[in-house]
């Protein structure tokens, strides 16, 4: 597990956050999949905003917006400076969306786009850090940007961030990259997929256990994929009640016994 109570480095995924047309029916569907317990604020545009929590602390945001459609959800890399990330992403071919602004004494933060159409944030912390728990239980893992094209992501990310990128020798037959912060620390991956469609940074989040977990998914109105054994985790699919999907896995080293 990992307890964050500081900012963390230059492009570390910090924080993530799921725009839903309803919000109760979101926090209903995610509290019974992860244990969430929730905070809920009014937004100064006057939007519903529910943190989740686990044992306390702030996991992942849920933004109420009437015509949401089911999109991804949105992964924030950690910033020192978000106008001048803002202004790198732009130099290399991304563009920016939105902001960079500030979100009351929080933090400031913009919304972009890469090079390969994917849709990422940026979040410098000021009273509101991210995510406070990773890692564990009903937290984010990883974020891997999986893409019919990967080439151009692989050098935009490492033109922005400073990013190395490294082979996977685990899975020698999956055009994957593993994405490395300049102190050598994985972030996560690039993922180079014909299939893929549309390109996107998927989502894993951890649970105690794959099959329970997509059990609690069905029963609480989501569907899954049955769960399937890969190098690393116990994984499956999961799609909320908005359209939206997942990944949950299970680490070998802290599943059940069986």
């Amino acid at each position: 597990m990992s307890r964050v109570t500081g900012n963390q480095p230059e492009g570390t995924p910090t924080w993530i956050e799921l725009a839903v047309s309803d919000l109760d029916r979101a926090m209903d569907f995610y509290g019974a999949l992860f244990g969430w317990t929730y905070e809920t604020e009014t937004t100064d545009a006057g939007a519903r905003y529910a943190v989740g929590l686990v044992g306390g602390r702030r996991a992942a945001g849920l933004r109420e917006v009437p015509d949401a459609s089911g999109g991804p959800w949105t992964m924030y890399m950690a910033t020192d400076d978000c106008d001048g990330t803002a202004k790198r992403i732009a130099d290399a071919g991304g563009r920016v969306l939105w902001g960079p602004a500030d979100i009351r004494d929080y933090g400031r933060a913009a919304v972009a786009v890469d090079t390969v159409g994917a849709q990422f944030g940026l979040w410098q912390g000021r009273a509101h850090v991210g995510c406070e728990v990773v890692n564990e239980p009903g937290t984010l893992v990883r974020n891997d940007l999986v893409a019919p094209d990967p080439g151009p992501a692989r050098a935009f990310y490492a033109a922005v961030f400073g990013y190395t990128l490294d082979g996977n020798p685990d899975m020698p037959d999956v055009d994957f990259t593993f994405l490395r912060r300049p102190d050598g620390h994985e972030i996560g991956g690039i993922m180079g997929d014909p299939a893929a469609g549309d390109a996107g940074w998927a989502t894993l989040f951890e649970v105690a256990d794959t099959d329970a977990a997509v059990a609690r998914a069905v029963a609480a109105g989501g569907t899954a994929s049955e769960p399937e054994d890969t190098v690393y985790v116990r994984q499956a699919r999961v799609t909320d009640p908005f359209g939206t999907e997942i990944v949950i896995g299970a680490r070998w080293d802290a599943r059940p016994a069986t």
